[in-house]
């Protein structure tokens, strides 16, 4: 077993806790040792564990603040275009236009199902989860279910649907 000098489990736990890997916390504690060392040979130190624990989170912010440093480095906008695309290549007017009668195809599908129930849906498609159009309404998140279910049963029966809910052409 390795030699643990004395406070290295509290510093350990204390790094851990500010989220540091094994592996960091460990390497801090040794350097804010080191520290303790060199400081003790040039004046006494009336609390070693104060200084410990002092220098260890001085040590974790100074790494911290190091890190953030490489995520400000500049990136060529070329560079981070080709791994994430700003502009999706394979979106065409066209399918633009297509969507856009879909939706209005959904919008007049639905207007023969209640006010409620269009607005949930809608929400729900624009990306609010159950919970956030429950709460928003101030109805039950299975009232939610049911009336998402009631506007894609709607959608399906009269013009089809895919499996996201979008209506798709119907088939004749």
């Amino acid at each position: 077993m390795a030699f643990r000098p004395e406070h290295f489990e509290f510093l350990l736990k204390f790094l851990r806790r500010k989220g540091r890997s094994q592996e960091d916390a460990e390497d801090l504690i040794q350097e804010a040792m080191l520290r303790l060392h060199v400081y003790a040979q040039a004046a006494p130190v009336a609390n070693r564990e104060a200084f410990l624990r002092h220098a260890v989170h001085n040590l974790s912010i100074d790494q911290y603040r190091r890190e953030r440093l490489d995520l400000r480095k500049e990136v060529a906008i070329d560079d981070l275009n080709e791994r994430t695309p700003l502009i999706a290549s394979e979106s065409a007017p066209e399918d633009t236009i297509e969507a856009q009668q879909r939706l209005d195809s959904i919008q007049a599908l639905l207007d023969a199902v209640s006010l409620r129930t269009r607005e949930i849906y809608f929400a729900h498609r624009a990306g609010y989860s159950y919970a956030e159009i429950a709460e928003q309404m101030d109805i039950s998140h299975i009232t939610i279910k049911r009336h998402i279910a009631r506007a894609l049963l709607t959608i399906m029966e009269h013009g089809g649907a895919d499996e996201d809910g979008i209506a798709t052409r119907a088939t004749e």
